[in-house]
């Protein structure tokens, strides 16, 4: 069959009837035409139906104004305690030498500390300012005398006498800071000083020092400059071993030969980001006077990633058990690097956790210019806080964790210290009861580091008022209350250039007086004036089996439903130490339930509170 023959095919050019399909095309596609155009026509219709029809008028019902509850908070206000200033009136005539004749150097701007210490165990906290000397390279005063530490020994009736040279401390270093701590466990109190330049031990030898550092080995290097130090018992052996931080690679021509300026002309003290940064050191106790450099085997040596030096520009120090293993762990606050976090790992070692516990940077993930820190269970519970004094135009950081997570957070703002805190530049910082009430209050003292700062930033002064915030405890929003001088007295805040603090009880009137140490300058000898007529606790404790201060040792008190924790812990603040004894305020309370020690080594002891008296507690034999 042909192509043209198949059925359902019609030939080419041979269709019949090719019009009349035309016209059926054509009239399918005109009436699918008019349904579309009535589709269409339809909805426009509606819309011109609806937009002609009359306008009805829209009748608008009032709604009342429902305003957000207001939550009621009681009516709190910091309480009236005056700090008197008695520094010249007790015989404290010291004036901090720190070598400037206009170089320029950054030592000469960072200050030195101050300690509290019974050197000659008589009950009274004495009183130890830590000085720095003349450059050894500035010739017209080679020769002069009395840059030296001064230690002045408190008669206990508001009294304070210059015994340096006989007490066998008359030697002239560029000094930074002080540990006090027993560390041959023969009940006297030795003492370290941190340096640029070689580190200084010297052994109490009943009331009178020796130094021991070459024997000892914990000199350091001619090249090092070391900041904050501290004793602490690492590795549980009973013996105290010395933690030291060191904070830039500096030298004169180092430093002189970058051109830092502050307003264009002259120079100006350079930033410590100028400088490479340096290694924590972890001195070993070996016993007999002898101590081990364990730094690097420790896992101390904390290096930048990008460029392999040491990252750690160490100036803040203390030691707290931050998971509560019972063993010591270590914070280390750093200028304008991440804070470190050193866990005990139980084993000799310590593993660096600063970013991963949160205490490293601050919210936004940056890194500040930290300076003093403390640790503390501030809001008498489960809660530890760390406070860190930082630079000027940041806040006080308060990085809190719960029930040793060891996850924290900053609630410097949540908990109203951060905003008030943050123009001042903070050196010295720690928590204290200063009116015995039971919840922790916080002290910082401040300075800036450059005496012109004032021409290139209106809002920074070189002398500033130190901080004094009330704790008034987590149930009225802000924790947090900045005292005034109308609250503290006007001796309190008199602007100085703050640096290092510390707190004791001088008089024995059972409230912690204050000690603030100025960089060029003379210190502030504070006397806490309070008159709440509020209860104390006070313990000074003694190991057997943990060393014989008992440093990193708590004592509980509960009180109410309250549980109020606080650490033998002597290094806090910035190059500085507190006493070792402990005060625990407990307000209007006539009695207090369980009190208990929970000593260094893990065994815990229960003992009878008397209130208003210092209480001797010596650790029961095993």
């Amino acid at each position: 069959m042909s192509e043209e023959n198949r059925p359902g095919l019609s030939a080419p050019h041979e269709s019949p009837g090719d019009d009349d399909v035309d016209d059926a095309v054509i009239g399918r596609a005109f009436r699918w035409s008019l349904a579309a155009i009535g589709a269409l026509a339809i909805p426009v219709a509606v819309g011109v139906s609806i937009y002609n029809r009359p306008v009805r008028p829209i009748t608008t019902l009032p709604t009342p104004l429902v305003l957000p509850e207001r939550r009621q908070r009681p009516a709190v206000e910091v309480p009236r305690v005056v700090f008197r200033d008695i520094t010249q009136a007790a015989g404290i005539d010291f004036v901090q030498e720190n070598g400037a004749r206009g170089e320029k150097l950054l030592p000469e701007t960072m200050g030195s500390g101050c300690a509290f210490v019974d050197f000659n165990n008589d009950g009274f906290q004495d009183v130890l300012l830590v000085n720095s000397c003349p450059w050894p390279w500035n010739a017209s005063e080679a020769g002069r005398t009395g840059a030296t530490p001064a230690l002045y020994r408190n008669d206990g009736r508001g009294q304070f006498e210059n015994v340096t040279a006989a007490a066998g401390l008359n030697v002239s270093f560029y000094g930074m800071g002080v540990a006090v701590g027993d560390y041959d466990n023969d009940g006297w109190s030795d003492l370290y000083f941190t340096a640029v330049g070689r580190n200084h031990l010297f052994h109490n030898v009943g009331g009178r020092f020796e130094e021991v550092t070459g024997p000892a080995g914990v000199a350091g290097r001619d090249d090092q400059w070391s900041s904050c130090c501290g004793w602490f018992d690492y590795n549980r052996d009973g013996r105290l071993d010395l933690f030291v931080c060191n904070y830039v690679h500096w030298s004169k021509e180092i430093d002189q030969g970058q051109d830092f300026k502050l307003v264009g002309v002259g120079r100006a003290y350079g930033p410590p980001t100028a400088f490479e940064g340096a290694f924590c050191t972890l001195y070993r106790n070996d016993g007999d006077g002898k101590f081990s450099d364990v730094s690097e085997a420790a896992g101390l040596f904390i290096r930048n990633p990008a460029t392999g030096v040491p990252m750690g520009k160490s100036l803040g120090l203390t030691f707290v058990d931050l998971d509560r293993d019972d063993w010591l762990d270590v914070v280390v606050a750093n200028d304008t690097v991440q804070n470190f976090v050193f866990h005990n790992e139980r084993n000799g070692t310590f593993l660096e956790i600063g970013a991963l516990v949160g205490v490293a940077f601050d919210p936004s993930g940056n890194a500040r210019g930290a300076m003093g820190i403390d640790a503390a269970r501030f809001r008498n519970d489960d809660a530890l806080g760390l406070a860190i004094g930082n630079f000027a135009n940041e806040m006080t950081a308060l990085y809190v964790s719960q029930g040793g997570s060891m996850q924290f957070s900053d609630e410097a703002i949540a908990t109203g210290l951060g905003p008030p805190s943050r123009l001042e530049l903070k050196f010295g910082l720690f928590f204290f009861d200063y009116d015995l009430d039971s919840r922790l209050d916080l002290l910082a003292a401040n300075g800036h580091l450059e005496d012109e700062i004032s021409k290139v930033q209106a809002s920074q002064t070189h002398a500033q008022p130190p901080h004094l915030f009330w704790n008034c405890g987590p149930d009225q929003g802000a924790e947090f209350l900045p005292a005034t001088p109308d609250t503290a007295g006007p001796d309190f805040f008199r602007p100085m250039v703050g640096r290092g603090a510390a707190y004791a009880d001088i008089d024995g009137d059972g409230d912690l007086d204050v000690l603030l140490t100025a960089n060029h300058g003379p210190p502030r000898l504070l006397r806490n004036d309070q008159q709440t007529g509020h209860h104390w606790l006070r313990f000074r404790l003694r190991g057997r089996r943990s060393p014989r201060d008992a440093i990193g040792a708590w004592v509980e008190v509960l009180l109410g439903k309250q549980l109020l924790s606080r650490q033998v812990m002597p290094t806090r603040s910035y190059l500085s130490q507190v006493e070792l004894p402990v005060t625990i305020g407990i307000g209007s309370a006539e009695t207090v339930g369980l009190v208990r020690i929970l000593w260094p080594d893990g065994s815990i002891q229960k003992v009878e509170a008397v209130l208003d008296r210092v209480l001797e507690i010596e650790q029961e034999a095993q």
